[in-house]
């Protein structure tokens, strides 16, 4: 692994919990800052020949270690979670035979994350190790077009922060009515662990719950028609994505 940053943390955490032999992991990593689990640590990368190789630095580092990655290493797979950084800007720094673009969301450190994967080089077996790899971290899905990956990056890698905010402002509305802050906010995480849990198992989509939810004239209907109003959470969680969609298409011009 070439860098381990928050999310690289999250995901070699969690393959660890999940029994990869630390061993089998070298981690790259330039501040030589200590690495949980027995992994070793080292700050330039080695010319050992890896198999697989996981890029998790910042995008804009990636261009300090294309010269070293060209000369040193052909691995079967380069996995990278490189927000907006395209699969062609990827291959030209390393002489991989497949590259698999992977954007992963910050539950993979409990293994209940979301990660979408694209690649137009990976062959099947390639597909499988990849796979594997995302196997332990939660739901994984493979993407048919590149261009679609900054929506996907934009959905379920930014996702759960987007997600916290309306938790926060669910309680904050809540404390605003008068409860107290901490027993709103515990109400509020309540509430979505367990409507989240039920869409995930239900027989209905979540448009449909939430009127199966709301009877016509009571309290809840009246909650819903503020958010349904000329569609005033879909236009802003639209506006929401798209700012996030627009800042990924830029880091991926600046790679080039």
């Amino acid at each position: 692994m070439i860098g381990c940053g928050n999310m690289g943390g999250a995901m070699l955490g969690r393959w660890l919990d999940a029994g990869l032999d630390p061993a089998r992991v070298v981690v790259v990593s330039p501040s030589g800052r200590a690495i949980p689990g027995g992994v070793t640590v080292v700050t330039a990368i080695p010319e050992e020949r890896f198999d697989t190789i996981v890029l998790a630095l910042k995008p804009q580092k990636l261009g300090e270690l294309a010269a070293t990655l060209l000369r040193a290493h052909a691995p079967r797979l380069l996995l990278s979670i490189l927000a907006g950084v395209e699969e062609a800007t990827i291959a030209a720094t390393c002489r991989a035979h497949a590259v698999v673009r992977a954007m992963p969301n910050l539950p993979v450190a409990i293994g209940r994350g979301v990660t979408g994967l694209f690649s137009s080089t990976a062959d099947a077996a390639v597909r499988q190790v990849a796979e594997a790899l995302c196997a332990p971290l939660g739901h994984h899905e493979w993407i048919a077009e590149e261009r679609l990956f900054d929506a996907v990056t934009a959905l379920s890698g930014s996702g759960p922060a987007f997600l916290f905010r309306f938790v926060d402002a669910l309680a904050r509305a809540g404390a605003a009515l008068g409860l107290p802050e901490d027993q709103a906010r515990r109400l509020a995480l309540a509430t979505v662990e367990g409507s989240a849990a039920m869409a995930g198992t239900a027989d209905a989509p979540p448009a449909l719950l939430a009127d199966r939810v709301a009877s016509p004239g009571g309290s809840t209907r009246e909650g819903l028609n503020v958010l349904d109003e000329d569609h005033a959470l879909v236009r802003l969680l639209t506006a929401t994505l798209a700012a996030s969609e627009r800042r990924n298409r830029e880091l991926a011009a600046a790679a080039r």
